[in-house]
């Protein structure tokens, strides 16, 4: 507000501006994505950069075809659509087929993101959407799981036609969510701090998710208590539940660096548009998550419980929001 002698000029907030714009967020996550690609290539070989290639291509195909503003193609430059498919793609296991890794992506985008009209509108993560969907339509390729391999070996189904099967390679194995579950087989801590075990692209080293955990809560990329209270949940309900049945529930460092909890602590839940906004709702989101995992893996008919509580935990982020907003200053709380 600045007086002028008999004028007054009146100017609407935001006063304070930040450099930080939404282009450039999305950069960000997408080179702290590569990263965790790398690792991903050096453990499954160069599968890795056609799966996650195949589902970045079908998620930026939708993002031009299904454009709400004109000219066609404008939303591509936020970047939105080329970090939800390097997400769909890190999160498949290495031997699923190029053209479900596409479909995966294009549903991501479809479904989760421009059903609900674009950019900040979606309720649900569009990358758990379109690997939901994957789960949902082709639960045979999605818990098919292949052992890190030589860099140029490609898998037999990796090229296999849409709606057919490739031959089997011998190379399939469980993860150490699975082995653990069904055979009581424990994994090393190195093994999966390293990553050299089986799972999703993006899932196996915990050692690199760290890294890039790290680096974005240091950046201010996402809302830091939503991963801390994720880690923290789980390792609280994890101990607990492991200090009452030690052969069926594992401990809280298996817990905590097996399966997708980083990637989706770090990648998933962290997504601003489908998160809370209030830190007390974040807290409760991030626990709710940590809580749903523990149970969906210790007492669900699935090993991994990650995907699923993440997207149940977004669905409630509406009810925290309401109930967690801040009292405004010199208001009562209503009943």
């Amino acid at each position: 507000m600045t007086g002028r002698g008999h004028r007054l000029d009146l100017q609407a907030a935001p006063f304070l501006h930040t450099t930080l714009s939404t282009p450039r967020l999305m950069v960000e996550v997408i080179l702290c994505t590569l990263p965790v690609l790398a690792a991903a290539t050096w453990f499954f070989g160069v599968v890795a950069l056609l799966v996650v290639a195949a589902a970045t291509a079908g998620a930026v195909f939708a993002e031009w075809a299904l454009a709400t503003r004109a000219p066609r193609g404008n939303t591509l430059r936020d970047g939105s659509g080329v970090l939800t498919g390097l997400l769909v793609g890190l999160t498949l296991p290495p031997a699923i087929p190029l053209w479900m890794a596409a479909l995966g992506g294009f549903v991501a985008i479809a479904l989760g993101k421009q059903l609900f009209g674009g950019l900040g509108q979606n309720l649900f993560n569009p990358a758990l959407v379109g690997r939901a969907f994957l789960q949902a339509a082709f639960p045979g390729a999605l818990t098919t799981w292949g052992a890190p391999r030589g860099f140029l070996d490609v898998p037999a189904s990796t090229f296999a036609l849409p709606f057919l099967h490739g031959g089997l390679d011998g190379m399939s194995t469980a993860t150490p969510l699975a082995l653990h579950k069904f055979e009581h087989t424990t994994t090393g801590l190195w093994a999966l701090f390293s990553g050299d075990v089986a799972g999703s692209l993006g899932e196996t080293s915990a050692l690199v998710l760290l890294l890039v955990g790290l680096w974005l809560g240091l950046r201010r990329a996402f809302d830091w208590r939503i991963p801390v209270a994720i880690l923290v949940a789980t390792a609280l309900l994890g101990g607990a539940l492991h200090l009452l049945d030690p052969v069926r529930n594992p401990g809280p460092l298996f817990l905590l660096t097996s399966g997708g909890l980083l990637f989706g602590a770090v990648f998933m839940a962290t997504d601003p548009v489908s998160s809370p906004t209030t830190p007390r709702g974040a807290l409760a989101f991030g626990a709710g998550i940590g809580a749903l995992v523990v149970v969906i893996r210790d007492y669900g008919g699935l090993p991994e419980g990650v995907m699923y509580a993440i997207l149940l935990m977004n669905a409630a982020t509406p009810l925290l929001e309401r109930v967690s907003q801040p009292r405004p200053f010199g208001r009562r709380r209503a009943a």
